[in-house]
């Protein structure tokens, strides 16, 4: 766990009548997002998301939000409200709900939906409740108001919270497409009139703070992905979030116009997708979808959809990557990366662009073709908001710092003060009262990192550990020495794994050694501990001085 402003020290004792907000993930970052919200002894938590391991993470499946701060006051949780159903809002609700199982989760349909789903893996049956946007619900103490908003999954909901402390608004992941393919629009009507009754507090989706303009509309890709898709001659893989039913939608309606099937791969895809269709969120003509087995006997003219969008390790279109999936990309099929770049990801993703075009795919992806248009209201969206909402207080959420600072920017441009633009990180204390929204402190908040059936056991010093052991290489060294007069009584021997080969370089060290354990032993100094710290430190000075590497040193000292 770490601290993220120890200079706020730890917030006072919440005072009656205010309203408190802790964000323990999605600050500083795009994923893992989970906010409380305390009132009169009582909690509200929005949204509980996973975020996805970078590559300085070796061996991170997921890392999710810190539970510490209300670990100990779980029986004061009224409700989970999921504003829609990305994995980044809603895949951490499993682990949370591990430790007390009958919290309320509250959302959409489609969002309950595919919370359920993720919960079949944790064998979990939650209770729920199903809101619609224009729906109010009483959550004591709290009042929760339903807004739709438009995002790249249907069915995204923001929240008003009303208490006796003020109103807050938060947008959850939100733009504004006037021409949404499934005609939901962001009611910025309902905004207006919540603008004219007072918001003390707008929370703001921050992810596209920083790009000028508008978003571009949903519908704009569909000349481009027809393009490409009436263009292709063999078979086309589409990789897409699970979750990205407008996406997927598209894909499907153009294949169908191509005379072309359809088949999802991909456990969540082929999941999330059953559930969208069977719900009515998703549209597939007759004829068009086939089976995963059925792919063979189709040949070229199938469109695939899968997972791995984001270079995941384990999703399928990176295991079609690196060749260990049945099926295999080959010369003229064309690969389309319908989504955008999640920060960290790159390099997973360009590693996979660069061996599906080896293997003789084309590869159309952001970066060449209007193939992905995000879900996130940009700059110009976002100053829209602001002026109709004329919130008294604005707290950007979910984004990096750069996106934060951004959004803040805006507010401020629009005549919020300066001082009510509350930047803040995850762990950070906001405590709203009187109309004024203000930091009051800090409480611990760090990474819980998810390693195969480990959560939270793996510590930033495995991370280190990993990192130089994957960079830097492992050298052992065991020395047998007497008891009684503590010479060397065998050894040193050295092994080495991912430094070098050739042992015979090691002979030049032996000696150092030797000469190190005489010299402490003469000095007084005794113990297998102490001695193992001496051979520690000549072998990393010798490695570091004659080879300006650094890799993990484990001295084994045995008195005999």
């Amino acid at each position: 766990m770490n601290h993220p402003h120890p200079e706020l020290g730890l917030p006072p004792r919440l005072e009656k009548g205010t309203l408190r907000i802790v964000a323990l993930g999605g600050l500083g970052e795009v994923g893992r997002n989970m906010a409380v919200f305390e009132f009169d002894g009582q909690l509200l938590i929005v949204d509980c998301g996973v975020l996805f391991p970078e590559d300085t993470q070796p061996g991170v499946d997921l890392i999710l939000p810190d539970f510490s701060y209300i670990r100990d006051r779980l029986d004061d949780v009224r409700a989970i409200f999921l504003t829609h159903g990305h994995e980044d809002h809603i895949s951490a609700l499993g682990y949370l709900l591990r430790e007390r199982a009958d919290i309320p989760v509250i959302g959409s349909a489609l969002t309950l939906a595919f919370a359920k789903g993720k919960l079949r893996d944790h064998r979990i049956t939650p209770i729920t409740i199903e809101v619609k946007e224009g729906q109010r619900r009483k959550v004591d103490p709290f009042e929760l108001e339903f807004v739709a908003v438009n995002h790249s999954i249907p069915d995204a909901l923001a929240v008003v919270i009303r208490t006796p402390a003020g109103v807050v608004l938060h947008t959850g992941d939100f733009k504004m497409d006037q021409l949404p393919l499934d005609g939901r629009r962001t009611d910025l009507a309902r905004f207006a009139t919540l603008g004219s009754e007072g918001v003390d507090l707008f929370m703001v989706d921050s992810t596209n703070a920083d790009i000028p303009g508008f978003t571009t509309s949903e519908r704009e890709i569909m000349p481009v992905l027809d393009r490409v898709i009436a263009a292709s001659k063999r078979r086309i893989i589409v990789a897409s979030f699970a979750s990205h039913v407008h996406r997927v939608q598209q894909v499907i309606d153009i294949a169908f116009q191509h005379n072309r099937k359809v088949a999802f791969i991909g456990r969540s895809m082929v999941r999330n997708m059953s559930l969208a269709s069977e719900m009515g969120y998703l549209h597939i003509p007759p004829n068009t979808l086939v089976d995963e087995d059925e792919i063979d006997e189709v040949g070229d003219g199938i469109v695939l959809v899968c997972t791995g969008s984001q270079g995941e390790p384990l999703a399928a279109l990176s295991r079609m990557a690196n060749g260990d999936h049945r099926i295999r990309v080959g010369d003229g099929d064309t690969v389309i990366l319908a989504s955008s770049l999640i920060p960290g990801n790159e390099n997973a993703v360009y590693r996979v662009i660069n061996e599906l075009t080896r293997f003789g795919a084309r590869v159309v992806h952001k970066g060449n073709a209007l193939v992905h248009v995000s879900g996130h209201a940009a700059a110009g969206e976002l100053l829209y908001c602001y002026n109709v909402v004329k919130p008294k207080n604005v707290m950007p959420v979910h984004g990096e710092w750069r996106h934060l600072r951004a959004n803040a920017e805006l507010a401020v441009s629009t005549g919020v003060k300066r001082d009510r633009a509350i930047v803040a990180e995850n762990g950070v204390v906001v405590d709203l009262r009187d109309g004024r929204a203000s930091i009051v402190g800090a409480v611990p908040c760090g990474y819980v990192y998810v390693d195969g059936q480990s959560i939270g056991d793996i510590t930033e010093a495995s991370l280190k550990d990993r990192r130089i052991l994957g960079e830097e290489g492992f050298i052992s060294v065991i020395v047998v020495i007497d008891s009684q007069t503590g010479k060397i009584v065998a050894g040193p021997d050295i092994h080495a794994r991912g430094f070098a080969e050739d042992l015979g370089l090691f002979d030049e060290v032996k000696g150092r050694i030797e000469s190190a354990l005489a010299g402490a032993v003469a000095s007084g100094i005794n113990g297998t501990h102490q001695l193992s710290q001496v051979v520690r430190k000549t072998v990393g000075s010798w490695v570091g001085g004659e080879h300006r590497r650094r890799p993990m040193i484990v001295p084994v000292v045995i008195e005999v």
